[in-house]
């Protein structure tokens, strides 16, 4: 290892190199992972170019040292969690913005940037780059692209994959493949940027992308709701869909047990003090004057008796107020513990059917079981979490449970957050033999000695 650390410093510089502890261990965690099964890297690189993350590849394939590359270590299934032995390979020097074209509605960046800075810099310039998550002022776009992330505006933009026309990688080997493509419409052969993106680093380490933008929306309209169950949020859904058409972009459905949670964290009580069911949050994105069409729809959904209740926010401070109870999910690692979390999703006819029989299931096993499920369900993406005082936490028999059904129900064990090292022992309840397969012989080709991001997704045997 002295070897390779001294031959990677001469190429990058001293700066670029680090193995001090604090170093290592700020680089071991990503936002799930137990500070005690951490593995810290061997050593934490910062290249600053392209050039020089071919370099580092270049030297890391041929002294056989795996590599792990990260972005801003904010995932929840341990995809940029380095594996023994391996080195972390940080773009968080490639963080510039390298062009925006209001025009052709694109943005050129290196893959170190943070969302933030990126949904700022089209802001400037009055344009709008839709991914959001909570996560954005840490998480980088070329972590996005990894996971193929997609957050809470997903109906209508679409998941990272349909923002991205372009990208960089560089290749297991050094070599740098280029197809800096800014057009919608290119049908030239095979979309390898689709073959990147969603593939957590395990074919190659993206370094720029092309990404797509859209104009600023005018207005925001948004309603918190109160729903009396699945079968009329789904009811909903369909009034929702055919009202507000295309601008509809969010539909987010609070469970029970998750929306009493949130409204008792933020001492919130929308619908007064009695009030139960699901909470039911829509937004639709456009023209200032759609709001009288807003307004109108609700009144339909009251007039069919599909709501409880429901109120249309009025300002940007009831906006924010409506959205902080759905984004109460990061609490539930604090105040609703201990409990395993799942990202998982099924269609979305299936999902109330298929929670129903989750809870089911689990009090059977466990008496004392409480599960907040929460989620995206017009995209029929789901959270939930499994919370029991049994010690020690069954965790293996949680996961066996929840990722069993969504097999059942024909569903995927992630629908956002990737596979990475937590999920893999359970790939084959959404993937069949044959696709893993394709997919071990895609890693193979493009990564022959496994050096990047070895053991993550599937192992590769």
């Amino acid at each position: 290892m002295t070897a390779v650390l001294t031959a990677l410093a001469d190429r990058l510089g001293a700066d670029c190199v680090s193995i001090d502890t604090d170093d290592l261990r700020a680089h071991a965690l990503d936002w799930q992972t137990d500070p005690f099964d951490a593995v810290l890297p061997i050593a934490v690189l910062r290249p600053r170019t392209t050039t020089e993350t071919s370099a580092v590849l270049r030297i890391c394939t041929e002294h056989h040292i795996p590599l792990t590359v990260q972005g801003g270590l904010t995932g929840l299934s341990g995809g940029a969690v380095p594996t023994v032995g391996s080195v972390a390979l940080s773009l968080e020097r490639m963080n510039r913005i390298l062009d925006i074209d209001p025009i052709g509605a694109t943005m050129t960046v290196e893959c170190g940037a943070t969302l933030q800075k990126v949904q700022e810099a089209a802001a400037a310039e009055g344009m709008f780059f839709p991914l959001d998550l909570g996560a954005r002022g840490s998480c980088t776009i070329g972590g996005n692209i990894g996971t193929n992330a997609g957050g809470n505006r997903v109906l209508r933009y679409g998941m990272m994959r349909e923002l991205v026309l372009g990208l960089e990688v560089v290749l297991a080997d050094g070599t740098v493949v280029s197809s800096m493509n800014r057009m919608l419409k290119n049908n030239s052969g095979y979309d390898l940027r689709g073959l990147f993106i969603g593939s957590e680093g395990t074919l190659g380490v993206v370094t720029r992308a092309v990404l797509r933008l859209f104009d600023q929306p005018e207005a925001r309209h948004t309603a918190l709701c109160l729903v009396s169950g699945f079968d009329e949020a789904a009811r909903m859904l369909r009034l929702t869909r055919s009202r507000l058409g295309a601008t509809l972009s969010a539909y987010e459905l609070m469970w029970p047990k998750f929306f009493s949670f949130a409204c008792e964290l933020h001492g919130m009580r929308p619908f007064g003090p009695d009030a139960e069911g699901y909470g039911l949050l829509i937004e639709a994105s456009g023209a200032a004057r759609d709001a009288a069409l807003f307004e109108t729809f609700m009144e339909e959904a009251f007039n069919e008796k599909l709501l409880v209740d429901g109120v249309i926010a009025q300002s940007l401070r009831d906006t924010e107020s409506f959205w902080k109870l759905r984004d109460s999910s990061g609490e539930l690692r604090t105040r609703f513990w201990p409990n395993a979390n799942f990202d998982v999703s099924a269609s979305t006819g299936r999902l109330g059917d298929m929670v129903d029989e989750l809870e089911r299931r689990a009090a059977a096993r466990w008496p004392d079981v409480q599960i907040a499920v929460f989620g995206h369900i017009a995209d029929g993406n789901i959270h939930i979490a499994v919370k029991t005082l049994l010690e020690p936490f069954p965790l293996r028999e949680i996961e066996q449970t929840v990722y069993g059904l969504v097999g059942e129900y024909n569903g995927s064990i992630s629908a956002e957050h990737g596979i990475g090292l937590a999920k893999k022992d359970y790939l084959h309840h959404t993937r069949s033999r044959e696709e893993v397969a394709v997919m071990a012989r895609i890693k193979r080709a493009l990564d022959p000695q496994d050096s990047l991001n070895p053991g993550k997704i599937f192992q590769n045997d």
